[in-house]
């Protein structure tokens, strides 16, 4: 089996990451040097506590979310989501399907993952957040998250970590996660546009970033998966950047009712 294959429409066979390195990240270079034996502990550690964690909710699928990055200066405290299910073909384990950034480039696939790896992207806190979605919900996400060919259909390769929340030149990790979310509730979504549109219905309310001129031309010059050329001029010139934060889905699914509040898991 190939541990370091993305999951494209035309995968047919399940993909489980189960090295001890990560071939692509959530908007970060790739270092060359190996996780010290420390942090694949401290990894595998938290990842058996949210397993448990998990196990004890009675949950079927759920909204996981890791701090890879500090990102407090934007008053932020998870950085990445994925959608992870409990996998009725491994004896109840748990999977994370989600979106990554290959290597700081600007592209981007999904993959499906153990709980282990995903903690092991060597992390700014080992912590976890997760939402329990409704039953219905769950229903429909397990069904959808063991199916290759829907979680990749609204997959856009083109990465831009801080892509407008309802534009599709672009699309990053948590965009994919809460797209993908809206067309496992509502089976009639085929396409980014139609997620999108739901989104917005259910009043969903992306990220503000705060990010002056100089910034953004410097990010724009040294980081390949940086962009801001899909944001309105409007917002982009009074340095109001909107993306999907995986702090604004969680406050979403709790006041939209379709999930219960943020659980923490140290």
């Amino acid at each position: 089996m190939n541990t370091r294959r993305p999951i494209t429409a035309l995968a047919l066979a399940a993909v489980l990451l189960l090295a001890a390195t990560s071939p692509a990240q959530a908007g970060r270079d790739c270092e060359s040097a190996p996780p010290t034996a420390q942090a694949v502990q401290r990894g595998l550690e938290l990842a058996e506590r949210t397993a448990r964690a998990l196990d004890a909710s009675g949950a079927e699928v759920v909204v996981l979310a890791r701090a890879g990055q500090d990102l407090s200066r934007w008053r932020l405290r998870w950085s990445h989501l994925g959608l992870a299910y409990r996998d009725p073909y491994a004896n109840g384990a748990w999977r994370v399907v989600h979106k990554l950034n290959h290597c700081g480039s600007d592209q981007a696939a999904v993959y499906r993952q153990g709980l282990g790896e995903f903690f092991l992207d060597d992390p700014h806190e080992y912590v976890a957040g997760y939402a329990v979605p409704t039953t219905d919900l769950q229903t429909k996400l397990l069904a959808l998250l063991q199916d290759n060919r829907r979680i990749a259909q609204l997959n856009t390769p083109a990465y831009n970590m801080v892509a407008y929340p309802w534009a599709t030149q672009y699309q990053q990790s948590n965009q994919w996660a809460i797209e993908t979310l809206a067309m496992g509730a509502e089976p009639a979504i085929g396409s980014r546009d139609r997620a999108q549109a739901w989104l917005q219905f259910k009043d969903y309310r992306p990220g503000v970033l705060r990010i002056d001129t100089f910034t953004r031309l410097g990010a724009r010059m040294t980081s390949a998966n940086v962009a801001f050329d899909d944001h309105p001029n409007s917002k982009r010139f009074a340095g109001r950047i909107e993306t999907v934060t995986a702090d604004s889905v969680f406050e979403w699914l709790a006041a939209a009712g379709l999930a219960t509040g943020l659980q923490v898991q140290r």
